[in-house]
């Protein structure tokens, strides 16, 4: 079923006022009402310039969410927004909004309670899941093995 271009444009303001999106969201949306193949430019053009897209803010919420909400790790965060064609500059800036304290307090939890639940013969495997599981959710390696030696996991396994 196809659209035209003025109803392919008020469906696209309301599905941006909604939630913040990225261009390659709307794209998609665009493409899936059937709008005129010509139109996607110019209704993408449009909603940015009425500040319905906006790639910067997009990035600082995204980040700010999936860090907070979803655990994520930067790597993941990163790899996501690279996925949405975002500019790498306003991958960096979303990046800055990271509070680091807040940051390693959500790793440190989300370890805790994963070492509750693993099972494992000693030590050694019980870290090699730990450090898995968080490098899973995209933890750089430095912050891993930072929180694991603050919650005092086998020290010596970590050098």
């Amino acid at each position: 079923k196809e659209c035209s271009e003025s109803e392919a444009r008020i469906k696209a303001e309301a599905y941006c006022s909604v939630a913040e999106r990225c261009r390659s969201e709307v794209a998609q949306k665009l493409w899936q009402w059937g709008a005129p193949a010509g139109a996607e430019t110019s209704i993408l053009k449009y909603l940015e310039t009425e500040n319905y897209v906006n790639e910067n803010r997009y990035a600082i919420a995204f980040v700010r969410d999936k860090y907070r909400f979803s655990q994520w790790g930067r790597i993941k965060i990163v790899q996501a927004l690279r996925m949405k064609h975002i500019s790498e500059s306003d991958i960096k800036e979303g990046l800055e909004y990271i509070d680091e304290e807040e940051y390693l307090s959500i790793l440190n939890d989300l370890l805790a309670r994963k070492k509750r639940t693993v099972k494992a013969s000693n030590d050694y495997g019980r870290n090699g899941k730990l450090i898995r599981f968080a490098a899973s959710h995209g933890y750089e390696m430095d912050d891993i093995l930072s929180c694991l030696k603050q919650q005092g996991c086998g020290d010596e396994y970590m050098e």
